[in-house]
């Protein structure tokens, strides 16, 4: 149903590593959809969804932002929001030179963190088809459910500590991802092992490390995709987990709102459940292929 074929390309002189499935049966150049994925993850997660588009007619690229996976960088497990971007407007134009993509024809699709990316790149592009940005990152919520006073203080050090490690050219001071209640992490849950086994694969074969670098969270405090949406000239799709405690509905919601061709489609669940849910994975992904196909133009 679709050819996987593993390509590279050069971000600002850093490699990045990515897959381009390609549908079995094309005629002529295929629409492309780029895929993005969130904070700390790597693309094998993402691997099913470029495997639906490509079965639905659509080439999918997926790919690792630099210090992640296979891609380049240094240091390793450090979100870098402004090179992220970089990485995301060089995979875009990795696809547009593909001799079996059609360059007119770009999609973008990001999930968390990256669907705060793909709406910032693509309202600078308008050349971008169409956007879909799935439990996407907004803001920081205001309060986190079973977090303490005292464990938002022990993440705020760390948040500190390694920003200063940071300025004197020192190694992250890295914490987990993922913990269970009371632990230092950034999202620390009783559901922690189900979090854990989702973003390793029920096998533990992945390229995804419960590690980070906390010092991005002081950038991603003054990131605003919202100030993005607002510009974005093309249609964008908005879906979002009515039960989602790292990007919940009351900030996600806002991005469907301000964008002048918004969609928004609420599911059940939580912010994993989009991986974890076979009925919720297949309604959302045929959701997002019916809606990138209303929005595609004509084959040139």
């Amino acid at each position: 149903m679709f050819e996987r074929r593993k390509v590279s390309y050069q971000s600002s002189g850093i490699p990045c590593a990515g897959y381009l499935y390609l549908p079995a049966e094309r005629q002529a150049r295929v629409p492309c959809v780029v895929l993005c994925h969130g904070f700390s993850g790597t693309m094998d997660r993402l691997f099913a969804y470029a495997e639906r588009f490509a079965a639905a007619g659509l080439a999918a690229l997926v790919f690792d932002y630099r210090n992640f996976g296979e891609s380049g960088g240094t240091p390793r497990q450090l979100v870098d929001i402004p090179g992220q971007q970089d990485d995301l407007r060089a995979a875009v134009a990795f696809a547009r030179g593909h001799e079996q993509i059609d360059p007119g024809r770009i999609l973008l699709w990001g999930n968390s963190l990256g669907g705060a990316h793909v709406i910032s790149v693509a309202a600078d592009d308008p050349a971008i088809v169409a956007v879909v940005a799935q439990i996407p990152y907004n803001g920081f919520p205001k309060r986190v459910e079973g977090r303490t006073t005292g464990q938002t203080l022990r993440l705020l050090a760390a948040i500190l500590w390694d920003t200063v490690r940071g300025k004197l050219g020192l190694r992250p001071y890295y914490i987990p991802m993922v913990g269970r209640p009371g632990e230092l992490a950034v999202t620390a849950t009783p559901e922690a092992d189900q979090h854990i086994r989702t973003l390793t694969g029920e096998d533990g074969q992945t390229l995804w490390r419960n590690s980070v670098a906390p010092r991005a969270f002081l950038p991603m405090m003054r990131y605003r995709p919202a100030d993005a949406a607002a510009r974005l000239t093309q249609p964008l799709l908005v879906c979002i987990a009515a039960h989602d405690r790292e990007t919940p509905a009351e900030t996600t919601r806002a991005l469907a709102d301000l964008a002048p061709k918004g969609e928004l489609r609420e599911y059940p669940g939580t912010h994993f459940s989009f991986y974890t849910d076979p009925a919720i994975k297949d309604q959302v992904t045929t959701d997002q292929t019916a809606f990138f196909h209303r929005h595609l133009p004509p084959a040139r």
